[in-house]
């Protein structure tokens, strides 16, 4: 591997960074938004599916809540 110089590593890294392709602070927000909505759906599937498999194994084991 080629050996460079830290000022030519932090060139090379500012000039790849330009070229990402950042998001705007509205994007940014509804993204977040989207991802905490996303979080709660999955909270309440699991929550409701561990729900439904403890009734069930309960239910056949004969044990009573």
């Amino acid at each position: 591997m080629a050996k460079s110089s830290p000022s030519k590593f932090l060139r090379e890294v500012r000039s790849e960074a330009n070229k990402v392709s950042w998001p705007t602070r509205r994007e940014t927000a509804i993204t977040t938004v989207m991802v905490f909505i996303m979080v709660t759906l999955a909270a309440i599937f699991f929550f409701l599916a561990d729900q439904v498999l403890s009734w069930g194994v309960s239910f056949l084991l004969g044990l009573s809540n």
